[in-house]
This record gives structure tokens, sequence and C-alpha cells, in this order.
């Protein structure tokens, strides 16, 4: 074989390979852009009303994973099974994105932190890396770690719309978690950033609970605990 006709085969390699990664980048950008709606639903909670519309904004945001489920199977097919890592990086984001809204609307509806296996079914991949496309544990991670710090705002808005009781109860949820990352040895330079950051979503969530403390509402905000959600 010539350097010519060696070139000529290395170009074809290379225009396979960016024919498959323009693919993925398309469908990426439609899972970008259902994501973004979600992220517009859900940030309606934040708002004085919203609260009371939780439920309701929790069902709307289930409907959209059936899109997602959907996009997620269009996905799968745009690249070879076995090179999951070779093309991680154009969904990474996307995905990372999709685990914190997952997590938000399971926590909104049972003050609960979902499993990566439930995030998994709702995503409609696979939680075990042997079965095809999966959720990393990584991006898994990173999605909580982003549900922390929205739960840390909610913490804020929730006393300005007047509930009380729901900072005291995240309170407690976000210390619970903070315990359960400091179990783990991260090595990846990115999560453990992000972990640096959970230190600070949890400081400022107590800063909330004794402000209610010394404002005297941390009565009124104990005996709603235990109660209704």
């Amino acid at each position: 074989m010539s350097v010519s006709d060696m070139f000529a085969a290395l170009q074809g390699a290379l225009g396979q390979d960016q024919d498959i990664r323009e693919e993925i980048r398309k469908v990426v950008q439609a899972l970008e852009q259902t994501a973004r709606e979600m992220l517009t639903l859900l940030q309606g909670v934040h708002q004085g009303p919203g609260f009371q519309h939780i439920p309701k904004k929790c069902q709307k945001a289930r409907e959209h994973f059936s899109t997602v489920r959907t996009q997620m199977e269009s996905l799968k097919t745009k690249f070879p099974a076995d090179q999951y890592y070779r093309f991680h990086e154009h969904w990474r984001f996307v995905l990372q994105r999709l685990v914190f809204l997952a997590a938000f609307v399971v926590y909104l509806e049972s003050e609960t932190l979902v499993t990566r296996e439930a995030v998994a079914e709702i995503l409609g991949i696979e939680a075990d890396r042997e079965r095809g496309f999966h959720l990393d544990i990584e991006d898994y991670l990173s999605g909580v770690l982003t549900l922390a710090s929205e739960l840390a705002r909610l913490a804020v808005n929730s006393v300005t719309a007047g509930d009380y009781s729901r900072p005291l109860r995240i309170s407690a949820f976000i210390n619970e978690l903070d315990s359960g990352f400091r179990l783990l040895n991260l090595k990846n330079d990115s999560l453990r950033k992000r972990y640096d950051g959970l230190k600070y979503d949890v400081k400022k969530i107590e800063e909330v609970v004794y402000d209610l403390s010394i404002r005297g509402l941390n009565k009124e905000a104990t005996a709603g605990v235990g109660g209704e959600k």
C-alpha cells in the first residue's frame, strides 16, 4: 500500500468518526432543549404560588421524561455499542442535567434521594455498564450535587413564601447527603471540586435555619416537621 493509499484510508476513518459525532450532536441538542423546558417548568416551584402546584409540576415534568426516553433510544443508535466512552463527552453534561432534574422531581414528590438505578429507569437507560448505554456513577453524583445547590436555593425561597418547616427538612436531607459524600474517595478532579461546593450549600442552609431560630420561627417550623410536606 502506498503512502497516498494509507492516508486515504485514514481520511475515510476520520470522516466516519466525524459523521458519527455529528449525528450524536443532533440528538444531544434535542435532549438539551427538552432539559431546558423541564428546568423552566420546575423553576416555578421557587415562586410563592409555586409551592401549591408542586404535584402538578412534577407530573408535567414526568411527561417530559417520556420525550427524553425516546431521544435516548435514538442516541443509542448513533454509535457502536462498545464505544460508549469514546463519545461520552458529547452527552455527559446534558446527562448530568437530566440526572439533576430527575432527582429534583423525586425529591419534590417524596423528599428522598433517588437511586442511580431509579434515575436510569426514568431516563430509559441502563445502570449496569455491561448492558450498554448506561448512567455513569460520576454523572449520577454530579447531578446529585446540582440538586444540593437547587435545594439550598429552595430553602431560602421557602422562607420567603412563609413555609418555615421546609428549610428544616432540607437541612436534614442535605446533611445526610454530605455525610454520604464524605464516605467517597473522589478521584475525579471535576467531581471533587463540585463536592467542595456542597460545603457552601450546607452552610447556606444552616444560615437559613439559624435565621428562623433567632426570629422565633423555628417553633412553628419544628411543629411542621413530620407533618404534611
